[in-house]
């Protein structure tokens, strides 16, 4: 049984955490927009600390999430940005406190693990959306769509589908986030289940022959046999090739899942761009 965290109102506190990668810059302007959203926000001891490229070390970062996770007045925990680290900590957090209150959990990139653990564990929606490391970049719309799905509003997505699309009517529990990091805990217990699911995918910085070897993964694991859906956002930030793979990410994606009789949706507006759309993970698309 899906559950979904209480949406937000004027007056909730939220608390804004690091628990992967270090800032390396001063958050105020997401500060401002919470605020002006009538929030109140707590920043945990992880936003600011750093030890080499983390936020501090694994204890710091798993205590801090861990004492907004049992805050029962913490209604939301948004995560300060990604980068690498959450894998490290998924398994030394304690839930219980949580399942008793669940909250939204907001991110994206690394956070995938988060996202996807309390959802392959408990059923547990969240969001997967800008976080205050990219709000300076952040487009309107993106952050309109993140306070959508805060508070309980409709979620709607406006954008100009590719001529690669595969057309259809598309409706299922979403699931999904950053390729790498949904490949990486494949087997283990932040695995989601994708049968009957709309799956959503984003990268960046990966090569073409990369993004291949990803994709073909999920498929020789039978993950995109049974999908209702696939939803392929930004693959972006290419790294130079020395010898080019011969294919975009896009064409690459569409080579494996052709055979498949699912709706595809390309150039979707969520991943590692300035028009990262909200996406609440175990929510319903259609």
């Amino acid at each position: 049984m899906i559950k979904q965290p209480a949406y937000l109102k004027k007056g909730d506190k939220i608390a804004i955490v690091c628990p992967a990668s270090k800032l390396p810059r001063d958050i105020s302007k997401a500060l401002e927009v919470f605020k002006s959203w009538g929030l109140e926000v707590v920043l945990g001891k992880s936003v600011g600390a750093a030890q080499h490229q983390f936020a501090g070390d694994d204890e710091l970062r798993t205590a801090d999430l861990q004492g907004f996770l049992d805050d029962p007045s913490v209604k939301a925990i948004v995560a300060g940005r990604g980068g690498y680290g959450c894998i490290r900590i998924v398994d030394d957090l304690d839930f219980s406190a949580f399942l008793e209150h669940p909250k939204w959990i907001v991110g994206f990139s690394d956070i995938t693990v988060l996202l996807s653990h309390i959802y392959a564990q408990f059923g547990i929606q969240s969001i997967h959306g800008q976080m205050p490391y990219t709000f300076d970049e952040a487009t309107p719309e993106s952050l309109a769509s993140l306070k959508a799905a805060l508070f309980g509003e409709q979620l709607e997505y406006d954008y100009t589908p590719s001529v690669m699309n595969r057309k259809g009517d598309m409706e299922g529990i979403v699931i999904g986030g950053n390729l790498t990091l949904l490949v990486m805990m494949h087997g283990s217990s932040s695995d989601i289940d994708y049968t009957d699911k709309v799956l959503f995918i984003e990268d960046v910085g990966e090569r073409p022959a990369a993004i291949d070897r990803l994709m073909r993964m999920l498929k020789r694991a039978g993950k995109l046999d049974k999908l209702k859906g696939l939803i392929v956002g930004a693959f972006n930030e290419l790294p130079e090739e020395k010898m080019p793979f011969g294919q975009s990410p896009e064409e690459v994606i569409w080579e494996v899942v052709k055979k498949y009789g699912y709706p595809v949706w390309f150039d979707f507006p969520v991943g590692h761009i300035e028009d990262n759309r909200a996406v609440v993970v175990g929510g319903l698309f259609k």
